[in-house]
């Protein structure tokens, strides 16, 4: 399994960026934080300060596994207007293998901007969704799609990323990981076919 990277930039929601980060190690897939700002130290739209692993310029990313977008703002435009990031988004979207999970303002602000989600099921933070051009906009916990996993935001973080577990590992090892972080059985109602 190749390395998964979730990215951040200043005003980034934070639970949204670590939970996924959390989650994943649990469940066993390799994920590293990446900024996309001057420096490894990203600054949350919360105030809260995180290093991340690693800085853009200094990752080869070859052929990644999840591409991770957390939403907030101004995170998510942060984001967006990083461009070796969006070509590094339209490369995956076109990959074989790779696939990309984003939250909140994300898949809009992001995704959707760049066109990447037409003909698409995706949900958003409400009051995005104008920027979901040529996608299918569903009222969901989470939505996923072919290569996406799309969730609305930040109290959907844990559901999201057990989403992006259960489409990497399976259903059986979202349960466990669940089970051990004490969710009740039923968060993972929404991630049923």
């Amino acid at each position: 399994m190749n390395e998964s990277y979730v990215f951040l930039a200043d005003g980034f929601e934070e639970i949204e960026a670590l939970t996924p980060v959390d989650v994943l190690r649990r469940a066993g897939i390799p994920v590293k934080t990446v900024s996309v700002m001057d420096s490894v130290e990203v600054t949350g739209a919360h105030g809260i300060k995180v290093e991340a692993d690693t800085h853009f310029s200094e990752v080869e990313f070859g052929a990644p596994t999840w591409l991770i977008l957390p939403g907030g703002m101004p995170g998510a435009q942060n984001l967006h207007d990083y461009e070796p990031l969006a070509a590094l988004l339209k490369k995956q979207a076109t990959s074989e293998e790779g696939r990309i999970a984003a939250i909140c303002a994300s898949p809009a602000v992001v995704l959707g901007a760049e066109g990447l989600l037409k003909g698409k099921k995706a949900t958003c933070y409400p009051g995005f969704e104008r920027l979901l051009e040529g996608a299918e906009v569903v009222k969901a916990p989470v939505v996923i799609d072919g290569k996406f996993v799309l969730a609305p935001g930040p109290a959907l973080a844990a559901v999201w990323s057990l989403a992006i577990v259960k489409e990497q590992l399976g259903i059986d090892k979202a349960a466990e990981v669940a089970s051990q972080m004490l969710f009740p059985p039923t968060v993972l109602d929404p991630l049923m076919d």
